[in-house]
């Protein structure tokens, strides 16, 4: 009533002004004035018409229940109804009184009929307790409370499951995915979930599709993007358009999602020390005893020198991606610029020696660059400033073991490693001293071993690795917090070597030592991946149907129209075989001499056919004088080509005095004869 009072007393005051101002501005009135409404009458009036309908459904459920119980119920329920009309009658005369005492939302519901004063009073009470709409027939207090005793106790269990994490686990259900049969040292998932790649040590790189499979868990490409180089690490990028393939050469690759080649990193020269400047030059001579040093290229050329270990995708810039060496750097690369890393990072020993990279990543938010080192430590840098170390722990991991993996949690505070010296530690960046939680006992056969967390950062998962027949290799999970084993399964016959556990997916993937992949997942919990292809059923092959042709025989046709039948091709395979044109008979070995430009059995080689027939030894032993005075007596009774000549000058012949040898040793001279 005072708010009415006092909207009347405004509207007044109101209308009084508007009426000096038209006496003053000299003209009659501001024109039609704008309709006003009381809302507090609206109110009012729609609260009634509620009441009203409400007693009217109420009425109306009442007379259909004592039609159904009989007409021993009916009496008492007109009484109630009786007593619940004049209430409402009652109440409406107040309400209409006074608007300060008016009652909002909608009727109480009326007190049920009961045979006992004492079930009156507790009927009573329950309804001066009550709160909000009257409940349905058939219902009583006591149901009700029941029920939400009933949805408590759910809640409790939905609150238990959710605190719970070794619940969400997914490895309910399994599928098999034959890579082949060496190890299966490289895995990678889009981040869709929708594509799996895989790659072993069997130099192969294979592509799984899960919309595309069917039961048969077929993979749709198979290539050797690195011919004969082991595969170490396979990344899809975080749009998943292209994928990092990371071998055991000096040269990264970066295929698109079928497995063509999008870039290959340029290899460096592995002749020069300075690793920052690895590019291939050529020395040109200068006037002086210098030499300048000039690219073949023309630009610079730098790139890894020795056999990578481990490579990686920013996480948030799609161009860009790490890669580690045995050359012992850490390098970034542009996609749009293979000719050239972008920065270099070198790690160092505490004696400020070059020492191996063997794994790297980037933080979750990409300013920070870690590396395990074969020393044992891990080495942390500013991406932008690739100088100094930001954080460094010199003793990580025992000496000379190689630092398999490292992750960071989605939080981005806490860096998980998994060493070579059978230990799993976590780290806190912001304390890099010392390890927040240590686990021991977990076997590494392999540099590439695996550890991830899970989507909801609140377990760390690793595999184990087991020798040939000598137990089942394990995917062990620990809590983040206390770092104790909550849980494991027994995954195969063979080492468990990577791990990854997708956060859309909610699907674990691994990597075995016998060529297997396999999917963990979960009907209920999981989404998409394996539940796709489970589903599909094995397609059937396609049978390939050939045509022959057909004869027809007719014994009486002419020669012209007769078709030749087919022979067997046994018969005229035998008859070739006797043929020594077809069948390339060799030529027997030549007896007796040599014939035909063949050589004959004397030796078998030809030095000893030219000792025995060519070279040999003609020295002849018999007198000349005594040769020619065999043809004296011929000469002289038949002169034809030196007598005639001298038969006039000379017809009797001279011939030289004979003379002993003594006297010609004599007449020698004595600087002439021989000393003995």
């Amino acid at each position: 009533m005072l708010l009415l009072e006092e909207k009347m007393a405004a509207q007044r005051d109101s209308d009084g002004e508007e009426e000096d101002v038209s006496s003053v501005m000299g003209f009659s009135g501001f024109g039609r004035k704008a309709r006003t409404f009381d809302l507090e009458a609206i109110f009012e009036q729609t609260r009634r018409t509620a009441i009203e309908r409400s007693q009217r459904v109420l009425e109306d459920r009442q007379q259909q229940e004592s039609q159904s119980s009989g007409p021993s119920a009916a009496s008492s329920r007109t009484s109630a109804s009786s007593q619940k009309q004049a209430a409402s009658t009652s109440r409406q005369k107040e309400s209409d009184d006074s608007s300060d005492s008016e009652l909002i939302g909608p009727p109480l519901p009326p007190p049920p009929a009961q045979s006992t004063q004492a079930d009156d009073s507790a009927d009573d009470d329950n309804d001066d307790d009550a709160i909000g709409p009257p409940l349905p027939p058939g219902f009583s207090r006591a149901t009700a409370e029941s029920g939400d005793d009933d949805s408590s106790d759910d809640d409790d269990s939905m609150e238990e499951e959710d605190d719970d994490p070794v619940k969400k686990i997914p490895d309910t259900h399994e599928i098999t995915l034959q890579h082949g049969t060496k190890t299966v040292s490289a895995l990678g998932l889009d981040t869709s979930g929708a594509r799996l790649v895989t790659g072993g040590f069997d130099f192969d790189v294979k592509f799984w599709d899960f919309a595309g499979m069917d039961a048969a868990l077929q993979a749709f490409r198979s290539l050797q993007p690195c011919e004969s180089h082991q595969i170490k690490s396979l990344q899809y990028s975080i749009t998943g358009d292209v994928i990092l393939v990371v071998a055991g050469n000096a040269q990264a690759k970066v295929l698109d999602r079928d497995g063509f080649q999008v870039l290959e990193c340029t290899k460096g020269d592995q002749y020069i020390v300075d690793m920052a400047n690895t590019k291939n030059c050529r020395a040109a001579p200068l006037t002086s005893n210098l030499k300048a040093v000039s690219c073949v290229s023309g630009g610079p050329v730098k790139g890894h020198t020795a056999m990578l270990n481990s490579g990686c995708w920013h996480p948030k810039i799609k161009e860009e991606f790490l890669t580690c060496s045995n050359d012992g750097t850490v390098r970034t690369w542009d996609l749009n610029n293979e000719k050239k890393h972008k920065s270099v990072f070198k790690p160092r020993s505490m004696q400020g020696k070059r020492v191996i990279p063997t794994c790297c990543t980037y933080s979750r938010d990409g300013k920070l660059i870690a590396a395990g080192c074969q020393d044992g430590t891990i080495q942390i840098w500013d991406r932008n400033l690739s100088v100094h170390t930001k954080f460094h722990c010199r003793q990580a991991h025992a000496v000379g073991s190689d630092t398999s993996c490292l992750t960071f949690s989605y939080d981005g505070t806490t860096l998980a490693s998994r060493g070579g010296d059978d230990t799993l530690k976590t780290w806190d960046i912001r304390n890099f001293k010392k390890p927040l939680n240590v686990a021991t006992g977990l076997c590494s056969f392999f540099s590439m071993t695996d550890c991830c967390f899970s989507p909801d950062d609140k377990l760390l998962v690793t595999g184990t690795s087991v020798k040939r027949d000598q137990g089942n290799g394990k995917l062990a999970f620990f809590d983040r917090e206390s770092f104790k084993k909550v849980y494991e399964i027994e995954v195969a016959s063979a080492s468990v070597v990577r791990c990854l556990w997708h956060p859309k997916l909610n699907q674990i993937m691994v990597g075995t030592g016998n060529g297997l992949a396999k999917v963990y997942y979960d009907p209920v919990k999981s989404q998409r991946g394996a539940k796709l292809c489970v589903v599909k059923s094995q397609r059937k092959e396609k049978q390939a149907e050939t045509l022959t042709q057909d004869y027809i025989i007719t014994p009486h046709a002419l020669p012209m129209f007769r078709e030749a039948r087919q022979r067997s091709t046994k018969k005229q395979l035998e008859k070739d075989r006797l043929d020594p044109v077809k069948s390339h008979k060799p030529e027997p070995p030549v007896s007796g001499p040599g014939r035909g430009g063949r050589v004959a059995a004397h030796g078998g080689t030809l030095s000893s056919y030219i000792v025995k027939n060519i070279a040999l030894d003609k020295t002849d032993d018999s007198n000349p004088r005594e040769a020619i005075l065999r043809h004296a007596k011929e000469a002289a009774e038949n002169p034809f080509w030196v007598a005639p000549a001298y038969k006039v000058t000379q017809p009797n012949p001279l011939f030289a005095e004979e003379e002993s040898e003594d006297e010609e040793a004599d007449k020698e001279p004595e600087w002439k004869k021989r000393k003995i």
